[in-house]
């Protein structure tokens, strides 16, 4: 899984950009399971790796990948340990930030990123791998360029492949972040010249990195998700705007399944339900997300700032806030207006029932593994 940095759904011209900033991403939406109407929950990417490792709702606060006391816990990585894959995850910074490290070191992964002074700015004692400086050719402060990172993933992949291992990863991206910079000579936008030229640059690293694994001889048995950790535009803001959440989510090179477009409304935490229901696999967890193909799938989104939490069901929005503050809203996408509507009792109940057993069962230790 390729978790996209800051990656907005509107970037893509499948979603109406007119740029031409993505042809490759456009291209693949074309050949994939295209989920067109799915939502992050957070505007965080410890929100995007919560949902994605997790498939739990935003709890308020935090997110679990930075609380005290998240290790053992059911994770999508443990669904797939328990399938006999080896699980892993690739980070182009340090990841020391944001507790990535520790999070995913103590629930299975085995870690791997660019981090450097790793006995003072990594207290975390779990094997852990770093990138070297020799495989590095551009980085900035947040990380080194997603060439680099696909390679190093590329190289853990054939190292497992002739070991005859199974694997999963969950790879993490920088490049499209502030300062927007990236290796010369890769795109026709100069690096650094804003936030276009790094859509384009991330783009033509997911182009470059299909190049070279379709070429391997694991690629024909490989699955690969193309999702975004949260939107460009949403980061630190307080309030709730739906639109500012909406993501691109593919899955890529599925054995056996034609390209699907899923327009149902549909919540990061759906998107491993859904794989897993697709794969036919049967497993004991505690998602809440669902599988979005199913016939008795409800459409429904949750989402979430530091303080403020969201539940969509269809077009009703219930938005609560501190000091048990509750509004309730219709909420009409083609306008991205919400008008205010009298409160649904049981709308009401239903999102505190998601976000309050989703906090509990974190707290009460029903999020570890059994």
């Amino acid at each position: 899984m390729v978790t996209i940095e800051s990656f907005s759904a509107d970037f893509m011209a499948r979603f109406g950009n007119n740029k031409h900033l993505t042809p490759v991403l456009d291209s693949l939406a074309g050949e994939s399971i295209l989920f067109t109407n799915m939502y992050a929950t957070g505007t965080r990417t410890v929100r995007g790796m919560e949902a994605l490792s997790l498939a739990v709702p935003p709890t308020p606060g935090s997110s679990i990948v930075r609380r005290p006391g998240n290790e053992n816990l059911s994770t999508i990585g443990n669904i797939f340990q328990q399938k006999g894959y080896e699980t892993g995850f690739f980070y182009g910074g340090d990841g020391y930030f944001d507790n990535m490290n520790k999070y995913f070191g103590s629930n299975g992964y085995a870690v791997t990123d660019r981090g450097r002074n790793i006995i003072a700015k990594d207290r975390f004692a779990a094997p852990r791998n770093t990138i070297p400086d020799k495989f590095v050719q551009f980085e900035n402060a947040w990380g080194i360029c997603d060439e680099d990172l696909y390679d190093a993933v590329i190289r853990d992949a054939d190292a497992k492949h002739s070991s005859g291992k199974p694997f999963y990863d969950f790879v993490m991206t920088t490049s499209n972040h502030r300062p927007y910079t990236y290796p010369g000579g890769t795109i026709d936008i100069p690096s650094g010249s804003g936030r276009d030229g790094a859509v384009k640059y991330t783009d033509y690293a997911i182009g470059k990195l299909l190049e070279k694994i379709k070429a391997k001889p694991w690629f024909k048995n490989t699955v690969l998700i193309f999702v975004a950790d949260h939107c460009a535009s949403s980061a630190g803001k307080n309030e709730i705007d739906i639109a500012k959440y909406h993501i691109p989510a593919m899955i890529y090179n599925l054995p056996g399944k034609e390209p699907l477009a899923i327009d149902k409304l549909s919540s990061q935490i759906d998107l491993y339900p859904t794989l897993f229901s697709l794969l036919g696999w049967n497993y004991t967890s505690n998602l809440y997300g669902k599988d979005v193909l199913s016939p008795t799938y409800q459409p429904r989104i949750l989402l979430g700032t530091y303080q403020k939490l969201a539940y969509m069901k269809n077009d009703s929005l219930v938005i609560l806030s501190p000091q048990q503050k509750v509004e309730t809203f219709r909420y009409s996408k083609e306008s991205n207006e919400q008008t205010t509507m009298p409160a649904d009792g049981r709308l009401v109940d239903e999102a505190i029932a998601n976000y309050q057993t989703a906090y509990y069962l974190f707290k009460k230790g029903g999020l570890r593994q059994e």
